[in-house]
């Protein structure tokens, strides 16, 4: 199950039982699942049987067949991933969280924190690639500005952007209407935007 910090925790399971298991610990709040989210350390029980702690998902883990689990957390870059496992033996999973299961929750975390990683720079660079067209206009738009009211360009991008503002239209927008009339019939707004 993966978790950013919000009520949304997707989760993938290799059987359907198991994804009961998961279901009924996310919706109580109560099981190793949210304890291990809680501590930030391998939650286990070694034998459900004997065990009193989480009735809910206890019930359901014996009526399924498993008799032991165990889950481990993974925090990396305020992403937590928990690794849950389940055997039908009670014991099995004593050394779960330092074996293959302690590497294969390693390399997923790892996976994950870059591929959201990866995901945010596409989207900076599509944000940049955007500005980067829409720069040759807004520059235009500002020498009509800085002709029309005799202003530098600082103050005539000030204008732009409080029309941008008070019309709620993008900046790139504004100075393409700007561009497009070339700044005819717009001298009287521009100079009473100037103040």
């Amino acid at each position: 199950m993966v978790s950013e910090g919000g009520p949304e925790r997707p989760a993938a399971v290799t059987h359907p039982d198991l994804a009961a298991l998961v279901s009924v610990q996310l919706r109580s709040g109560d099981g190793p699942i949210p304890a291990a989210l809680e501590r930030g350390e391998p939650v286990d029980s070694a034998d459900l049987l004997r065990e009193e702690r989480w009735p809910a998902y206890r019930a359901l883990a014996l009526d399924s067949g498993v008799r032991s689990s165990v889950t481990i957390p993974f925090r990396r870059s305020g992403l937590t991933l928990t690794l849950s496992l389940y055997s039908f033996r009670p014991g099995a999973l004593e050394d779960a969280p330092h074996g293959p299961a302690r590497a294969l929750g390693d390399l997923a975390v790892t996976c994950l924190v870059r591929d959201r990683s990866y995901r945010a720079a596409l989207t900076e660079l599509d944000q940049l690639g955007a500005a980067l067209r829409t720069r040759p206009v807004v520059d235009q738009a500002c020498g009509i500005v800085m002709h029309v009211l005799g202003c530098d360009a600082d103050a005539a991008f000030g204008v732009l952007r409080r029309v941008s503002q008070a019309t709620q239209r993008k900046l790139s927008d504004v100075a393409s209407a700007v561009v497009d009339t070339r700044g005819c019939g717009l001298e009287r707004e521009l100079v009473s935007l100037s103040d």
